[in-house]
């Protein structure tokens, strides 16, 4: 007797599926507990995703359960003068039987159109896989910046403020800036703004533990590198004072006018799409969604 092939169904997934989607991604990445991954997907029902496009991602479906699934974090994102739609893929995982439905999964996570998609954290033996998609990179590296040692004997007065404290007379970042600095908040970065000659300037940065020992804060967002740069002695200082001497910056190359060391091939991140990412721009990823 022959056996029959599963059925299968590519669809979104939705609020009802989320138990089991849970269950899945904790099969699939043991490192990570159920915890984490309730967590995850509770930040993405609460996260808003621009018209047309997924809440939670997609879903492959045999039995009458969920097989494989594949996340997908999207969000309006400023590119130039106006905005476009940005979507992370993120956490991909199919059970074993059913890896050769993987391309069926990951086709429906990129039909979208005028999306340009994000892969921020590729294992190193999907890179072939990735660029196979056609995708390309456009981060080789990162940087790994000491900022508290820029300008230690003076400099430009700048003062840095946690962006949700609500002082009076306070420069202000536009609208779009200040909603994003005040969500990524909420998600456990550190939003900033640095004011200096009388503009504001705005920063995100997602704690986190390097090799379980080292504390680091990895930069999410700034308008520029240049900002940083221009900026990192009082920025560098503030987080540092609160246990984060080191930043993690994406970077192709040594940044000029940091304190540091360049990685290269550690991190790499790759696109899609007509928007080429700039570097400095990792805002509504899952490094700042998931805390991963």
């Amino acid at each position: 007797m022959v056996a029959c092939a599963p059925a299968i169904r590519c669809r979104q997934i939705a609020d009802a599926d989320v138990a089991a989607i849970v269950a899945l991604l904790a099969r699939g990445f043991p490192g990570r507990g159920r915890a984490f991954w309730r967590r995850a997907l509770q930040r993405l029902a609460e996260h808003r995703p621009p018209p047309g496009l997924p809440q939670y991602g997609y879903l492959l479906e045999s039995g009458g359960g969920p097989v494989g699934a594949i996340l997908l974090i999207c969000s309006t994102v400023r590119a130039g003068d106006g905005f476009t739609a940005r979507c992370n893929l993120s956490s991909w995982y199919v059970e074993p039987a059913f890896r050769s439905y993987a391309p069926l999964l990951v086709s429906r996570a990129l039909a979208h159109k005028d999306v340009t998609y994000l892969n921020v954290s590729p294992a190193p033996h999907t890179t072939p896989i990735i660029e196979a998609q056609g995708f390309a990179r456009y981060c080789d590296g990162v940087f790994v910046a000491v900022p508290m040692l820029n300008n230690l004997l003076g400099g430009e007065d700048v003062e840095v403020i946690d962006a949700q404290v609500q002082a009076q007379a306070l420069v202000e970042v536009d609208a779009f800036e200040r909603e994003m600095l005040r969500q990524h908040a909420a998600l456990g970065c550190v939003s900033l703004r640095c004011v200096a000659a009388g503009r504001a300037y705005p920063f995100v940065f997602r704690p986190r533990i390097v090799k379980k020992i080292v504390p680091c804060a990895r930069l999410i967002y700034c308008r520029d590198i240049g900002d940083l740069v221009r900026f990192a002695g009082p920025i560098g200082r503030y987080l540092a004072r609160r246990g984060m001497p080191f930043v993690i910056v994406d970077a192709n190359g040594p940044v000029a006018g940091l304190v540091g060391v360049f990685r290269g091939g550690r991190m790499p991140k790759y696109f899609k799409g007509a928007e080429r990412p700039r570097l400095g721009d990792l805002a509504y990823t899952e490094f700042a969604v998931l805390g991963v």
